[in-house]
């Protein structure tokens, strides 16, 4: 019998998001094969001091996630007993597992691993980004804002009925009209950079 995991989300405090899962799984004492911690992670690519570095970034800052099979009174308490945790989603009184387009947004990251890395992409011949892999596939439709320069797409991501905006690092690796068939068999979709 195949047991359907479902996904909650936590509001933790910010920046100290991974102490406050290395303290809920300390409290765990063996239970921790029953659920798993999730707080993804984005590699930024940054010009600092004339030379760009990469650095991780937190995708969802001050949420950490947990899949479990039973949210039970046990692990909540767990959790609520944190020094660092605030809430969990819905509210603390109706503990509501990730839906709809939540669970979506949850699931395309996790998909990449702990890191979202950088996505590969060019620009066509009208000057719109494709988006050939990486996290930025598949929410072509969310960016707001293509930076070339820094080799930024700001993402606008509804999540918890707040509007989440966030930058993702891409590389150019077919310049316009440089793309040969093989590039072509690839493409996705488009986003207009001059919207």
């Amino acid at each position: 019998m195949i047991i359907a995991m479902k996904y909650y989300a936590a509001q933790v405090q910010t920046l100290r998001e991974d102490a406050c899962i290395e303290r809920i799984i300390k409290q765990l004492h063996g239970r921790q094969d029953k659920q798993h911690f999730f707080f993804p992670k984005r590699r930024l690519s940054i010009r600092r001091g004339g030379k760009r570095i990469t650095e991780l970034q937190p995708i969802f800052p001050g949420y950490i996630f947990v899949e479990t099979e039973d949210m039970d009174f046990e692990l909540i308490s767990i959790m609520r007993a944190a020094p660092l945790f605030y809430r969990f989603l819905k509210s603390n009184q109706e503990i509501t597992p990730l839906q709809g387009s939540d669970l979506q947004i949850l699931k395309h990251f996790l998909d990449f691993g702990p890191v979202a890395e950088i996505s590969k992409v060019y620009f066509d011949e009208n000057d719109r980004i494709v988006v050939t892999e990486g996290p930025l596939a598949g929410l072509e439709g969310s960016i707001i804002r293509v930076d070339k320069r820094k080799q930024r797409a700001k993402v606008q991501l509804d999540f918890a009925n707040n509007a989440l905006t966030i930058d993702l690092s891409f590389t150019v690796i077919h310049k316009t009209g440089a793309r040969g068939p093989a590039a072509e068999a690839q493409e996705k979709s488009h986003y207009d950079v001059s919207r």
